[in-house]
């Protein structure tokens, strides 16, 4: 399969190599000729432009990955459509719940895969969490919080809920299966006005299922967390523990049948499932390189990825709307 790829910045040279791993990387775009040359001498196979339209142009050419800065997304995934490529377009897909809709229906009137590059999806740590909700290990859920912090990278044109919330955001709404029903986001831009560094959600779902989001870039500690609080059993899934990716705590809250209604907490034993090392991005690159092959529904990304960015438009109205 002949893949270009757009973008040989922060994240395209990862694209890159996994794409010249599992498919035939033929083309490179940049607008920097020194990224250019250092790509191009690494990849020999592929040819470089700063051209955009000479990937469309390429009728030999089937898959375009899209990995420049966000606010082109929308712009440069809906001509790559146009021109008849499936696309991987790093996350979010657009800016606009609209845009995003209109790549995913776009991308299904031409039968085309579209996949927004909602990397921990394809964690096999987050896999493991949604196997303990669907086979009923946790019981029902109760509520789940992500923390994402760190110290840096500051932005100027991305504020802490499109740069950090979209990560937790697209893995609660795929470990919950619906969208939420209210939201609500406070945030504080303390470097650069109108650019929150940091933003807490609040999000509940038709279910009764509540999540909260602490995110933020000015932060003494580098948090990668998830916990799922279920009725029987809770989980915790950090990513920054190298060796116990996902704990599983058989705590809970119960009545005793003798009392009179009290409740009392419950705690039993707590272990640690092995997970496999395998690259989530590998995986992701895989997943998109099938898709295209015919194995799967080639429209549940996309339509997931417009979710994400419908949630993502509603918290940065609440943002907008909070009160100074």
């Amino acid at each position: 399969m002949r893949v270009g790829l757009a973008g040989l910045g922060y994240w395209g040279p990862n694209l890159a190599r996994n794409f010249d791993d599992l498919a035939e990387l033929t083309w490179l775009c940049d607008l920097s000729p020194d990224l250019l040359d250092q790509f191009g001498a690494r990849y020999p196979g592929a040819r470089t432009t700063s051209r955009f339209n000479d990937l469309l142009e390429d009728d030999s050419l089937q898959a375009v990955v899209i990995a420049t800065p966000v606010t082109t997304h929308y712009e440069l995934a809906r001509r790559a459509l146009e021109a008849d490529k499936h696309v991987f377009v790093e996350k979010p897909p657009a800016l606009a719940a609209s845009e995003a809709d209109e790549l995913a229906a776009l991308a299904e009137e031409r039968n085309l895969v579209l996949l927004p590059g909602h990397l921990l999806l394809y964690h096999p740590a987050v896999a493991k969490l949604k196997d303990l909700i669907e086979s009923g290990e946790l019981g029902d859920v109760l509520y789940l919080y992500g923390n994402r912090q760190n110290l840096g990278q500051i932005r100027k044109d991305e504020n802490a809920l499109w740069s950090l919330g979209v990560h937790d955001l697209s893995v609660i709404l795929h470990l919950i299966g619906e969208e939420p029903s209210e939201v609500w986001a406070r945030g504080e831009a303390y470097h650069n006005e109108g650019v929150e560094d940091i933003v807490f959600c609040y999000l509940r779902f038709p279910s009764g299922v509540v999540a909260h989001m602490h995110l933020s870039w000015l932060d003494p500690h580098k948090k990668r967390e998830m916990t799922v609080v279920g009725k029987n059993k809770m989980a915790v899934f950090d990513d920054m523990d190298l060796e116990r990716k996902i704990t599983v705590y058989d705590k809970g809250t119960e009545q005793r049948a003798e009392s009179y209604g009290e409740w009392r907490t419950r705690t039993g034993d707590i272990y640690i499932p092995k997970i496999p090392n395998d690259e989530p991005l590998r995986l992701e690159c895989r997943h998109f390189l099938s898709l295209v092959a015919g194995d799967g529904d080639p429209t549940v990304a996309a339509r997931d990825g417009a979710a994400v960015v419908r949630v993502l438009e509603q918290l940065q109205h609440s943002l907008e709307r909070a009160p100074a």
